[in-house]
């Protein structure tokens, strides 16, 4: 029975999941479906709960804070309705769980930030493991059809006629030059 749950777990488990940690302020965008419409809503908040990172049903809990009321919603990190979560910010905590901050307000409610790398951390979101190799091909195969540069470009040349270029005189310009030569 166990290794039929795991089949079907393994089937829906998307390839690659951006690393999340308690303290990231992530934007989760996800599928919301209103009659026969679909849309892409945005919610941007910190990350007070990751559970289970490993696993299929791995969940983090967002918390916001809309018009003086905290909002709170679970993502299901490899549900087909999250399109992509993007981490915005990474700060420096030492708890797995943030339950603390629905009591903090203001300034007391802020977190110190770290340094991370953004691109790399989201990297996820662009790249699934299966697709990786075809990618490398089609950038290779792009580089090899790709003219080579050539000296003078159009682009080259435009910044050239540039500095080639006198300043023009305007008008104020003009006529103090002709008092002057008037005042001799």
């Amino acid at each position: 029975m166990e290794s039929v749950i795991k089949q079907v777990e393994a089937k829906f488990k998307k390839p690659r999941v951006v690393d999340v940690r308690s303290g990231d302020t992530v934007r989760v965008h996800q599928k919301i479906r209103e009659g026969s419409k679909e849309r892409v809503q945005v919610f941007q908040g910190l990350v007070i709960r990751t559970d289970r990172k490993n696993s299929p049903s791995s969940r983090i809990t967002v918390r916001r804070v809309s018009s003086g009321v905290g909002v709170e919603k679970s993502f299901l990190m490899h549900s087909p309705t999250v399109v992509k979560i993007e981490v915005v910010k990474r700060s420096k905590v030492r708890r797995k769980y943030l339950s603390y901050m629905r009591e903090r307000t203001g300034k007391s409610a802020r977190l110190s930030s770290v340094a991370f790398d953004q691109e790399q951390t989201n990297a996820a979101n662009e790249v699934a493991v299966d697709d990786a190799p075809a990618a490398e091909t089609k950038e290779a195969a792009a580089e090899d059809t790709a003219p080579e540069s050539v000296e003078g470009t159009s682009a080259e040349k435009q910044t050239d006629d540039k500095d080639e270029e006198k300043p023009k005189e305007t008008s104020s310009e003009k006529s103090a030059d002709d008092k002057k030569s008037d005042d001799k």
